[in-house]
């Protein structure tokens, strides 16, 4: 395993779910392009550059979040963690329905409010700070997959508010919703109720699309782009 380096000069990003599936594909494209990456994980790292850095913590540990931001500047924040658990109304999981909400929504603020004085120091400086949240097309609805979507569809409101309060301060927040993206995700057995469905294109998502726009929404040229979010639908979203 490389040994990390730590250097300055680099612009550092925080990525949540960096061990595996969408996260690790923004970590690794970020790394090949000249970022210093701070994985965040339940799970042990799976990266071996000498420009990563990789932190094992549990998300719903709000102090651990906290006690790590102090420590860890950041001009870009990606929160890719999450999972799906499928059920329709008359076959809830309350429990499994907390979690996510607890994974992706709760989740999401804490670290957002715990790096927002990094962020605004790089929006002060001129640089930009910015934050993407992994959202879903399904945010939209979907039969079996309500909680799922209620906790994605939460992603977009907040983003869009914060965008709103700290937009003059150089500070952005996006999200991206993919369509089925080919992680090892799709095979959970949290999901099997509700299997995924092939976009129209007649392809996955590959997780390397989705790194791409987001390495894209880190950059200079996204400064004007705040409060969205980006489908990569391959159709999904399209009339049919």
């Amino acid at each position: 395993m490389a040994t990390f380096v730590p250097n300055e000069t680099l612009p550092r990003a925080v990525i949540t779910g960096a061990s595996a599936g969408i996260g690790r594909a923004i970590a690794a494209h970020l790394l090949d392009t000249g970022w210093q990456v701070a994985g965040l994980d339940r799970s042990a790292g799976t990266l071996d550059h000498p420009a990563y850095d990789h932190h094992r913590i549990d998300l719903a540990d709000v102090q651990g979040i906290q006690a790590l931001a102090a420590t860890l500047p950041a001009r870009a924040l990606v929160h890719a963690a999450g999972f799906m658990h499928t059920g329709r109304l008359d076959a809830l999981d309350l429990a499994a329905g907390q979690a996510m909400w607890q994974l992706h929504v709760q989740a999401a603020s804490a670290l957002a409010q715990a790096w927002l004085p990094h962020l605004q120091a790089a929006g002060l400086s001129g640089v930009g700070g910015r934050v993407v949240f992994m959202g879903s097309r399904i945010s939209q609805g979907f039969p079996g997959r309500g909680q799922y979507a209620a906790a994605k569809a939460a992603l977009v409101a907040m983003a869009r508010s914060w965008a709103a309060e700290w937009a003059g301060q150089g500070i952005t927040f996006n999200v991206v919703s993919p369509a089925a993206t080919a992680t090892g995700l799709l095979d959970a057995a949290s999901r099997a109720s509700s299997p995924p469905k092939m976009p129209p294109m007649g392809r996955l998502i590959q997780p390397e699309e989705v790194a791409a726009l987001v390495a894209y929404l880190l950059s200079p040229l996204a400064a004007p782009l705040t409060g969205q979010e980006i489908t990569l639908c391959g159709g999904s979203s399209l009339a049919q």
